[in-house]
């Protein structure tokens, strides 16, 4: 139900990204174009064209715990986040536009999350969440719980993946927490999916997943290699060569600048490569 971005490269200003392009995330949290509510009962397709039910900004640079900014407040309507955007430079950020379907409008409940290093942002939902938050929540490290401060399905499945390992696994962390979360929602008798197309970064490289349950997930792009970039910019920005942007929605009218990821895919983006292998969920033992 949001749209998301997240960078990884050659230091840029967050509003070469955020802010400058013509399809901007500022501009997608009115006027988003991607369907991104496909069969959920009740709702046609292509519903909830804006983003306004909060917006955060996690950007690392010379300390060791990454920034982080977020609102409860639209992201068009802060201009925080434009005057902010204009004066930070990262070679990694993530940012992310929320429309809320589970957990309240508050800031705690607003994306990326952050832990440590570490900070998580999510595009879509664990079906039934209510019906299995006590189950997921009691998974959860008990030194990590108190440190969840929203009521999300996506901060709640994000604290279950570091109690799973994910500083020292990524890959098999996040495997083992969507198969956790799938098989509480096979015990509860919930048969819609879980979707999952995030991305997360302890600031050395950047992780994204596309995955749904009923092989249907939200949309995940990656520019194309070879000067990609520097065609999304917008003029006055700067030139930046090998960095990598992962995305939900494209940020210019040009679709040959971006490829769509495959579903059931876990992507590395590291030195202006983006790698990716086959997510296969971890059903435990």
């Amino acid at each position: 139900m949001c749209r998301w971005l997240a960078y990884s490269g050659p230091e840029i200003y967050l509003e070469d990204l955020i802010i400058k392009p013509s399809r901007s995330l500022l501009v997608q949290s009115r006027f988003a174009r991607e369907n991104y509510v496909e069969n959920m009962p009740g709702l046609p397709d292509g519903a909830f064209p804006t983003n306004g039910d909060g917006f955060g900004v996690a950007w690392y640079g010379d300390r060791e715990r990454p920034g982080l900014y977020r609102d409860l407040r639209p992201a068009w309507s802060d201009r925080n986040l434009v005057n902010l955007a204009e004066q930070i430079r990262s070679g990694l950020f993530l940012a992310h536009l929320r429309a809320a379907y589970h957990g309240l409008v508050q800031r705690t409940n607003s994306h990326p999350f952050r832990h440590g290093r570490w900070v998580f942002q999510h595009n879509g939902e664990i079906s039934g969440f209510d019906r299995i938050k006590r189950s997921l929540q009691m998974a959860v490290d008990p030194d990590l719980f108190a440190q969840i401060q929203g009521t999300t399905d996506s901060e709640t499945a994000f604290y279950l993946a570091i109690s799973l390992g994910l500083e020292s696994d990524p890959k098999g962390a996040m495997e083992r927490m969507v198969g956790l979360v799938e098989a509480e929602q096979r015990k509860a008798g919930i048969h819609e999916p879980f979707r999952l197309t995030c991305a997360f970064s302890d600031g050395q490289k950047l992780y994204a997943i596309r995955h749904s349950t009923d092989g249907k997930p939200k949309t995940l792009y990656h520019n194309r290699a070879g000067g990609g970039m520097d065609q999304v910019l917008s003029e006055g920005s700067e030139p930046h060569g090998k960095g990598t942007i992962l995305l939900s929605e494209p940020i210019d009218d040009c679709p040959e600048n971006w490829v769509s990821v495959e579903p059931a895919s876990f992507v590395t983006a590291i030195d202006g490569r983006v790698e990716r292998e086959p997510f296969h969920p971890q059903a435990p033992i």
